[in-house]
């Protein structure tokens, strides 16, 4: 590894790191003052809603840019900046550096830190070479590498504290999700359903990288650490509830992979995240429920059991990968005061349930061109209660192998990918980044070898048929599943949404606009044009007084690959990349964080 050592100085951030379990108390003392952004997505509730409002819908307007960093790499630039007390720590894609700027001395290099990585990793990354951001904790930076490697670095000089190799790349496994800090553990996934990879989530101890505890998405009981208190809709899931939904040994290479956001309830003590598709992307290989991919996972932080589970999307035939988000509030459906989780799955279904149990409260569909199924069964007394009823129009498995399946919405890469949603406890909105987006899908045979791809099918997009658009970005009333207002984009959202206390949301998009909208109407009340397209999440703080918005842009992802790698044949990048063609159009590579604030008075 290369470090570079410029300069020292982060004031308190050295009283939070006074031992584990006081680091975790100072982390979400931390995630309260809004002056700071001390996790990926902001607490651990995963609001990314800011009490800063000193920048409001009366003058948003008159924002203008502050300064700009230039992170050196270019390919998409996912995620975004941490700020912990006076500090500022910025990431990259692949070689995944990683920069502590110091904000009270004109934002100065403090240290930088890049990892010694094969190059042969590229390759092995399904979807571009994102990185979604570092973690903080203990008085260290943790950073999940692209070669699926947990590193801890001494926040204040960038030293390596701890290395651990979380998987293997040379079998598909990659890194690309943010880490989360939960008591005395810091809890990474794992990327690699395209290549037939059994996934997990794991828990390493924050102060010296030692495994606590491994939870596998598919596999026997111990694995997947479920035992006769889990359950499922309320009900036990029994013995081997994984095992009998899989042919043979197939759950070894199943997938449902856990690349996606992490919450945590310190109340109710539970973690939740989602697993991806199983592996491979064509259905007649793999007969049954394929559990627990796709699935919501709600587990104790201190050994991993799996205390309620949610199948989203039984034995997956689209690529609909249950990733994304769990959003956690406290509202009140029909009178009732609840303890809510909200999840915008790819499969273009917005799911509300109680988070304590796993009840089932909505599931309704938040794009309106969603067309592979009916809706969920919510009749609780019915069989096939929480399943969705699949059209057979739509059904890849149904028509079989070679069959070019036309016209399903969404496509693979969902009404909503990883770019996180935003929720206001002032207006009780939801604010959600969708792509608007449909595909032909053509499954194949194909065979596994480890590290090669496994997947299986050949894609191409579009916008729904009579539209133009690919993108809506909208409000959305989880209480009662339906949508509030929704704003049009050209191309897909793909990047995360900030909701402030000053009334304004803010996005950006594909071709490198960040706009801010008023939280009631959707009304645009600003735009500004970024150097490169964003599928970064916008963050806000605090510095001398001052509040700021952050925003990294640099195009990428699986919307942007055929721009960020290169490619021009249509069926690459899954599919991608004939449907997003004319991006190249309105923006060009670039990794750039642009910070904006009011003019000073």
């Amino acid at each position: 590894m290369r470090k570079v050592l410029l300069a020292t100085g982060l004031g308190a951030m050295a009283a939070v790191a006074a031992g584990s379990a006081g680091a975790n108390d100072g982390l979400n003392r931390m995630s309260q003052n809004p002056a700071g952004w001390v996790m990926p997505t902001g607490d651990y509730a995963n609001t990314r809603y800011s009490k800063l409002k000193q920048i409001n819908a009366s003058n948003v307007g008159k924002l203008q840019v502050a300064w700009t960093f230039s992170t050196g790499v270019l390919r998409g630039h996912e995620g975004g900046p941490l700020i912990v007390d006076n500090m500022m720590y910025v990431h990259t894609p692949f070689p995944n550096k990683v920069y502590a700027l110091d904000l009270s001395n004109e934002n100065k290099i403090v240290w930088s830190y890049e990892p010694k990585q094969d190059p042969n990793v590229i390759p092995v990354m399904c979807c571009d070479t994102v990185n979604r951001g570092v973690a903080y904790g203990d008085g260290k930076i943790f950073l999940h590498q692209a070669d699926d490697k947990l590193v801890a670095l001494n926040a204040k000089n960038g030293n390596v504290e701890w290395s651990i190799a979380n998987g293997d790349p040379t079998k598909g496994q990659t890194g690309t999700s943010a880490p989360m800090v939960v008591k005395d553990k810091v809890l990474v996934g794992t990327s690699g359903g395209e290549f037939g990879v059994q996934c997990s989530m794991t828990a390493y101890n924050i102060k010296d990288g030692k495994q606590v505890w491994k939870a596998y998405s598919e596999g026997p009981d111990d694995q997947i650490l479920f035992d006769d208190k889990t359950t499922a809709l309320g009900k036990p899931v029994g013995k081997d509830s994984s095992l009998k939904t899989w042919e043979g040994d197939q759950w070894k290479i199943g997938g449902g992979c856990t690349w996606g956001w992490l919450a945590y309830d310190p109340t109710l003590d539970l973690v939740y995240y989602g697993s991806g598709n199983p592996s491979t992307w064509n259905p007649k290989q793999r007969p049954g429920d394929n559990k627990w991919s796709m699935t919501i996972f709600a587990r104790n932080p201190d050994n991993g059991a799996a205390k309620w589970v949610y199948q989203m999307t039984p034995h997956d035939e689209w690529d609909y990968d249950g990733v994304n988000e769990m959003i956690l509030t406290d509202q009140s459906i029909d009178g009732k005061a609840r303890k809510l989780l909200t999840h915008f799955d790819r499969n273009g279904l917005g799911y509300t349930l109680d988070r304590a149990n796993g009840e089932l409260l909505v599931a309704q569909k938040y794009d309106p061109k969603v067309n592979w199924t009916s809706g969920v069964d919510m009749n609780k007394s019915s069989p096939t209660y929480g399943r969705p009823k699949v059209l057979d129009e739509y059904s890849t498995d149904k028509q079989g192998e070679d069959h070019n399946n036309k016209g399903i919405c969404p496509a693979a890469l969902g009404s909503k990918d990883e770019q996180p949603a935003a929720y206001s406890p002032d207006t009780q909105l939801f604010y959600v980044p969708t792509n608007h987006v449909c595909m032909d899908y053509e499954p194949f045979k194909v065979s596994y070898t480890a590290g090669q791809p496994y997947v299986g099918a050949t894609l191409s997009m579009y916008p729904p048929p009579g539209e133009t658009h690919m993108g809506n970005f909208i409000a959305w009333d989880g209480r009662t599943g339906k949508i509030v207002w929704s704003n049009k984009e050209q191309f897909s959202v793909w990047s995360g949404a900030l909701a402030t206390a000053g009334g304004v949301v803010f996005y950006g998009t594909l071709e490198g606009y960040l706009k801010a909208v008023d939280a009631k109407s959707g009304k645009e009340l600003y735009k500004f044009k970024t150097p490169s397209g964003i599928i970064g999440n916008v963050t806000t703080y605090e510095h001398n007084g001052r509040q700021y918005v952050a925003v990294l842009s640099g195009v990428g992802g699986w919307a942007g690959i055929g721009l960020a790698a290169g490619l021009t044949d249509p069926t690459a990048g899954l599919g991608a990349v004939g449907g997003y063609a004319a991006l190249s159009n309105y923006t060009a590579l670039g990794g750039t964080l642009t910070v904006f604030t009011l003019p000073q008075q």
